[in-house]
Order: C-alpha cells, then structure tokens, then sequence
C-alpha cells in the first residue's frame, strides 16, 4: 500500500475534475475518467491499480497509471 494520506474517493473527485476540464476525446479526458471510475468503484488503492492495469487501447492505460501516480503524490 501505498504512504499516500488519499483515498479512493479523493483521488476519484481530483480525477474527475481533471476530467471535466479536459477536451472531449482527448488522451487526457479518457485517462482522468478511467482513474476517477476505477477510483470510485474499488475498496483500494491497490485493488484500482489492478483494474487499470487492465484498461485498452495501450495509451490510455499508461496514461490512466501515469496520472494516479502523480494524484498520489501531489498531496502525499
């Protein structure tokens, strides 16, 4: 587990508002929304990281780790 002091529900609501800020169809949009669904809909941290190790097209899974990984650690 991770030292973070954020849970999965905080890292879901600052992915979302990534989200919402982001262009449509971007790169950008589809990695905040899957952090922020993944985040919402899994007891932990861990258990999230698991399931977006899962997501396709390849860039959008890199992506989607790339950006929890820096949410965690912003505010860690």
């Amino acid at each position: 587990m991770t030292s973070s002091t954020k849970d999965n529900l905080d890292v879901a609501a600052s992915a979302q508002e990534l989200a919402d800020s982001a262009p449509a169809g971007s790169l950008s949009h589809a990695a905040a929304k899957s952090v922020a669904i993944t985040c919402a809909t899994t007891r932990d941290l861990a258990e999230a990281r698991a399931a977006l190790d899962g997501i396709t097209p390849d860039d959008v899974r890199q992506a989607a780790l790339e950006l929890l990984d820096r949410l965690l650690t912003e505010s860690a």
